[in-house]
C-alpha cells in the first residue's frame, strides 16, 4: 500500500508527466512558437500579502434598486452587523516576477475578495488587518495603477473594430506622450505577436450579436489591452470562464509564457483541468477565506499525501482537493463537519509554513527553480513601475475617442440601415397620409395634427436606441474610467460629437420627404427653419436619453424614466389640451416640455404672417394665422426665443449627463 501511494505521488510530482509533456503539448497546444516577443524589461516585481483579514459587507453587494424592490432601505441595511462576514482570514504569501500563481477553490472561497483587495477595488468591504506590499512599498491606488494590470472576467470591447484597431486606439491613450507613432505601432505589433493574434489581427472583435473572432481570441484581446503598457504585474479574474477546454489550455499557456517574460501573473480559477494545472508555478488553494495550501503546483499532491490525503490515481489534483476542502451546505450536520475539516487543514498548513519568509510549503529546503527562456525581442523604453509617466492629455484623449466612436458606429451597417429605413418609412407613411390634396388647402386642425406628429413621433424612436446603446457600452466605460484610460470630460465630448453625423442623416431622411409630400408652405427659408427645429428637438430627446442612461444603472430603469418623462412632455405639449386650461403642475411641466416648444415653433413657421382661408357652410372666412395660434396659446414667445429655449433644455440634459459621468460610477448590472 505504501509503495502504491509513493508511485501515485511520483506520478503527479512530474516523473510520468514530464515524459508525456511533449505528447500533451502537441495534442493540446496550437502554438508551436514558444519564443517571447514582448517581455517586461523593468525591475523585478514582488507582490506580498501579510496577515490579511478582509471583511465583506454582503448587503452592499446587492444593488440599491434590488433592495428597494425587496422593500428595504439601502443605507440602513449597510449598517447591519449581520450582513458582514470575513471573506479572507490571516492570509499571507509572497510572489515574484517569473512566477504564475493560481488561486483555486470552490465558490465563496475568497478568490474575488482577494483580487479586489490587491487591485484596490474593494467594493463593499474593508481590511480588518494586514497589508499589501508591492515591490517593498505599501500598496496605494497610485502604485497599483502604475504596476498592476487587471483583466476582468467579462470581455468589454467594441465589436465593430478589428483586433489591431482595438489595440491601436488603446495605445494612443495608454502609452506615454514620449512614444512616437512608430513606437506605438511597434508596440501594438509586438503584443499581437506575443498573444498569437496575427491570424486574426484584421478581423472584427465581435460579440454575441456581431460575428467576429473566437471566444479565446477575444479573451486574448482583453489581455492585450492591458498588456500594451507593459505592466510588471498581471492579474486575471477567471480568464478561462466560458471557454472550452482546448481554448482554455491555450490561453493559460500564453499566460505561462508571459510569466516567463519577467512578469508576475496571478489568476483565479474554479477547478482547472489537469493539463492546465501542470502549467502553474504556484497554487493557492482556499476555502472560506483561509489558505489550505500554498506552494509549488507540482508538490501539491506530495503535501496532501504527507498529511494523509493522497490523490487517487488518474484523478485531477485540482478537482480532488477543491472537492476535499469545499463546504457542503446541503444539511447543517454536513456543513459543520466540512467546516471543521477545512479549519483543521488550514491550521495544519499554517503550522507547517511557520517561519518561511514567503509562506510557501516546500518539500526541500531550496527555492523553486525558475527556468530561463530565450528572449526574441526586448524593449528598452518601458516606463519603470515606480516612475510616473506623462499620459496623453485631454485633447489627445478626445481625438482618439471620437475616432474610435465614429469607426465603431459607421461599421455597424445593419443598425445604420435599420435606423435610416425607420426614418424614411415613417416619413413616407405620414407624408402619403396627407398627400393628394393638390391645391386644396388642409384644414387648420389637420395641419396642426400633422405638425404635432412631425415633432412628437420621431423623437420617441430615438429614446430606446440611445438607451440601449449606452447600456451596452456601460461596462466598458466603467472599466476604462476605473483604469484611468481617460477622464469623463473627453468621453463626454466624444460621445456627443461622435454621434452627430448619424443624428444629422437621421433627421434629414425623416424631415425632407414629409415636408414636401404634405404640401407645407414651399418656401426655402421656412423649410430650413422647420428642419432646424426638428433637428433640435430630436437632439434634445437624445440628450435626455443619454442623461437617463448615465444616471440609472439598468436599461429597464432608464427606458422607464425616459418614457414616463416623454409622455408627460407629450401630453402637455398644447395639442391634447389647450395650454390655458392646464392646472399648475402640468403647466410647469409644459414649460420644460421640448415637445411643447417644438409644436409652438412649427405652428409659428407655418401660420405666422400667413392669411388662412377657411370655409364654414356657404361662408368663406380669411383669418390671420397669428390669431389662430394665439388662441391655442402657442404664440406667447417669438420664434427665436423658442429656438433658444430648446437649446437651453438640451444644455440642461447635457449638464446632467456630464455630472452623472463625473459623479456616478457607471456600473452595469453584472458589476454589482
Amino acid at each position: 500500500m505504501a509503495e502504491k501511494t509513493k508511485e501515485e505521488t511520483q506520478l503527479w510530482n512530474g516523473t510520468v508527466l514530464q515524459d508525456a509533456s511533449g505528447l500533451q503539448d502537441s495534442l493540446f497546444s496550437s502554438e508551436s512558437d514558444n519564443s517571447l516577443y514582448f517581455t517586461y524589461s523593468g525591475q523585478s516585481n514582488t507582490l506580498e500579502v501579510r496577515d490579511l483579514t478582509y471583511q465583506v459587507d454582503i448587503a452592499s453587494q446587492v444593488p440599491w434598486f434590488e433592495q428597494l424592490a425587496q422593500f428595504k432601505i439601502p443605507w440602513r441595511s449597510h449598517s447591519s452587523q449581520d450582513s458582514c462576514e470575513l471573506g479572507i482570514r490571516n492570509l499571507s504569501f509572497k510572489v515574484r516576477s517569473g512566477q504564475m500563481l493560481a488561486i483555486i477553490g470552490s465558490s465563496g472561497c475568497g478568490r474575488a475578495s482577494l483580487l479586489d483587495v490587491i487591485t484596490g477595488r474593494g467594493h463593499g468591504g474593508k481590511m480588518k488587518s494586514g497589508q499589501i506590499w508591492i515591490n517593498g512599498q505599501p500598496s496605494t491606488p497610485q502604485l497599483v495603477r502604475k504596476c498592476v494590470a487587471h483583466v476582468r472576467q467579462h470581455d468589454q470591447l467594441l465589436p465593430n473594430l478589428t483586433v489591431r484597431e482595438t489595440l491601436a486606439f488603446i495605445a494612443q491613450m495608454r502609452l506615454p506622450r514620449t512614444f512616437s507613432q512608430a513606437q506605438r505601432d511597434k508596440r501594438v505589433e509586438d503584443v499581437i505577436a506575443e498573444l498569437r493574434l496575427r491570424q486574426c489581427a484584421n478581423t472584427r472583435v465581435g460579440n454575441t450579436y456581431v460575428r467576429g473572432v473566437s471566444g479565446g481570441e477575444r479573451r486574448r484581446v482583453s489581455i492585450g489591452v492591458q498588456l500594451l503598457w507593459n505592466p510588471g504585474i498581471l492579474i486575471l479574474d477567471e480568464p478561462t470562464s466560458g471557454l472550452d477546454s482546448f481554448t482554455a489550455h491555450n490561453l493559460v499557456t500564453t499566460l505561462s509564457r508571459l510569466a516567463k517574460g519577467n512578469r508576475l501573473v496571478l489568476i483565479s480559477l474554479h477547478q482547472p483541468r489537469s493539463d492546465i494545472f501542470r502549467l502553474f508555478d504556484l497554487v493557492l488553494l482556499m476555502t472560506s477565506g483561509t489558505p489550505i495550501y500554498l506552494g509549488a503546483a507540482q508538490q501539491m499532491v506530495q503535501y496532501f499525501t504527507s498529511i494523509g490525503h493522497p490523490c487517487p490515481r488518474y484523478s485531477n489534483p485540482a478537482d480532488f482537493y477543491v472537492d476535499l476542502t469545499s463546504i457542503d451546505r446541503r444539511s447543517k450536520e454536513r456543513e459543520v463537519a466540512t467546516v471543521e475539516k477545512a479549519q483543521s487543514l488550514a491550521a495544519l498548513f499554517l503550522e507547517k509554513v511557520q517561519g518561511f519568509d514567503d509562506f510557501l510549503w516546500k518539500a526541500e529546503a531550496k527555492e523553486l527553480n525558475t527556468s530561463t527562456h530565450t528572449v526574441s525581442l526586448t524593449l528598452t523604453q518601458d516606463t519603470d513601475c515606480g516612475t510616473a509617466a506623462e499620459l496623453p492629455g485631454m485633447i489627445e484623449q478626445f481625438s482618439t475617442l471620437i475616432r474610435r466612436q465614429i469607426s465603431n458606429d459607421f461599421r455597424d451597417l445593419p443598425t445604420l440601415l435599420i435606423h435610416g429605413s425607420e426614418a424614411c418609412l415613417m416619413s413616407l407613411i405620414i407624408g402619403f397620409l396627407y398627400y393628394g390634396h393638390g391645391a386644396k388647402q388642409l384644414s387648420f386642425m389637420d395641419t396642426a395634427a400633422l405638425l404635432f406628429m412631425i415633432g412628437a413621433l420621431i423623437p420617441f424612436n430615438v429614446i430606446l436606441d440611445v438607451v440601449s446603446k449606452c447600456h451596452s457600452e456601460r461596462s466598458m466605460l466603467y472599466y476604462e474610467l476605473e483604469d484611468g484610460l481617460y477622464t469623463a470630460g473627453p468621453y463626454f465630448f466624444a460621445k456627443i460629437l461622435g454621434e452627430l453625423p448619424e443624428h444629422c442623416a437621421y433627421v434629414i431622411i425623416y424631415a425632407m420627404p414629409i415636408y414636401w409630400l404634405t404640401n407645407l408652405r414651399p418656401v426655402p427659408e421656412l423649410f430650413l427653419l422647420h428642419l432646424l427645429l426638428v433637428w433640435l428637438v430630436v437632439f434634445c430627446c437624445r440628450t435626455m436619453a443619454l442623461a437617463a442612461s448615465a444616471m440609472l444603472p439598468t436599461f429597464h430603469m432608464s427606458s422607464f424614466f425616459c418614457n414616463a418623462l416623454y409622455n408627460s412632455f407629450y401630453l402637455t405639449a398644447g395639442f391634447m389640451i389647450n395650454l390655458d386650461n392646464l392646472w399648475i403642475v402640468p403647466a410647469w411641466i409644459s414649460k420644460l416640455s421640448f415637445l411643447r416648444w417644438c409644436f409652438s415653433g412649427l405652428m409659428q413657421i407655418q401660420f405666422n404672417g400667413h392669411l388662412y382661408t377657411t370655409q364654414i357652410g356657404n361662408f368663406t372666412f380669411s383669418i390671420l394665422g397669428d390669431t389662430m395660434i394665439s388662441a391655442m396659446d402657442l404664440n406667447s414667445h417669438p420664434l427665436y426665443a423658442i429656438y433658444l429655449i430648446v437649446i437651453g433644455i438640451s444644455y440642461g440634459f447635457l449638464f446632467l449627463y456630464y455630472l452623472s459621468l463625473k459623479l456616478i460610477k457607471q456600473k452595469s448590472i453584472q458589476d454589482w
